[in-house]
């Protein structure tokens, strides 16, 4: 498949099955560079699954099949040869619940690196501030960094887990209701985290919240029942939505 000018990742009739249940159903979608880009739509529509081939998570689950085509900066993601640690570091998640490692706010960011054979203490230092920065939580933890991190509240350790991916470097954030978990405060700042990062990252981000979505997404994909019913402009699809489905779930009539 032909990458169009600042296109990342495209997908061209991409279906998956778990045995012989059907869960996506032929989904075409680009994402461009940067920016965030919304994933909405009814529990159990698809979009969660769609979101984890991205970076091969559904590889982890038996008896799941997928064809078509997905492609990140027109490298073939399912190709044989792809290596999956280096896939998931170039495109990082985020999960509902915060996962970080039990131990300090300093190894997990540092983790990766570490992982990767980085040794020089002046580098790790540098990610560490430098991710914590941008994960909006270097002023509230930059004194305490010894801290394990599973002792900060469940907001607080999200954004460690952010961090732990932005010290990888990646090129993509791939986010699944990263704030349902989350209290109000704690969910306004990854909010505003992710509107800083959307400038030097394309987030892509699966939400419940059709609040959150017109908030700060910059385009908004539609799911239902394992198919991509609309796709377009965040303002559009709120605004002016054009398929019935799309209208009768922003109107709360299912899901």
């Amino acid at each position: 498949m032909k990458m169009l000018e600042n296109e990342i990742i495209t997908t061209k009739n991409v279906h998956l099955y778990y045995g012989q249940k059907e869960a996506l159903k032929g989904i075409n979608l680009n994402f461009k560079e940067k920016g965030i880009h919304a994933l909405i739509g009814p529990s159990g529509c698809g979009k969660s699954t769609y979101l984890r081939t991205l970076n091969r998570m559904n590889d982890m689950i038996d008896n799941v099949k997928i064809t078509g085509d997905i492609q990140l900066n027109g490298q073939d993601v399912y190709d044989e040869k792809m290596d999956l640690v280096e896939l998931r570091t170039r495109v990082g998640m985020v999960f509902q619940q915060p996962n970080p490692f039990p131990f300090s706010i300093y190894d997990n960011v540092t983790y990766g690196l570490k992982m990767a054979g980085v040794k020089d203490k002046n580098i790790l230092d540098e990610a560490v501030e430098t991710s914590l920065k941008k994960a909006a939580i270097w002023d509230e933890v930059k004194d305490d960094l010894k801290k394990n991190a599973l002792a900060l509240s469940g907001g607080q350790q999200q954004r460690i887990c952010i961090a732990r991916l932005l010290a990888n470097s990646p090129e993509v954030i791939l986010l699944d209701e990263p704030t349902s978990a989350l209290d109000p405060i704690s969910t306004d700042k990854v909010e505003e985290m992710l509107l800083t990062l959307k400038d030097d990252y394309t987030c892509i981000m699966v939400t419940h919240n059709m609040q959150q979505a017109s908030r700060i997404s910059d385009t908004t994909s539609f799911f239902l029942d394992g198919n991509l019913i609309e796709s377009d402009t965040t303002k559009t699809m709120f605004l002016n939505p054009k398929e019935k489905q799309t209208i009768d779930y922003l109107s709360g009539k299912f899901g």
